[in-house]
């Protein structure tokens, strides 16, 4: 009789040291998909925020282009008007110059 009670009790406690390790690894399995969704999650954030700070960023450095290549072709613009009526003196004196000397 000793024998079919401690062999019970040994059945018993692996029955239940079994039970609980199931239990166990389901709650893991369950800690670990939470985890895996909250991080997921966290991502998606983050991948948000950092879309929404380069598209600022290409927006302001657009700006600053359209505004860099406006001065610049304003600059140029004069430039070229400067050096075209320095050009239009220069052929208008040379003009001159020829028709002196061909009354000459």
């Amino acid at each position: 009789m000793k024998k079919t009670i401690s062999i019970l009790a040994i059945l018993l406690i692996t029955l239940s040291a079994n039970a609980q390790e199931k239990q166990t690894l389901k709650q893991a399995v369950k800690k670990d998909a939470q985890a895996v969704g909250n991080a997921a999650e966290k991502g998606a954030d983050a991948t948000k925020k950092g879309v929404k700070k380069g598209a600022k960023w290409t927006g302001d450095t657009a700006k600053k282009g359209v505004n860099a290549t406006e001065k610049g072709v304003k600059k140029g613009a004069n430039w070229v008007g400067d050096k075209s009526k320095k050009g239009a003196k220069a052929v208008e004196k040379t003009y001159k110059d020829v028709k002196a000397d061909i009354k000459k």
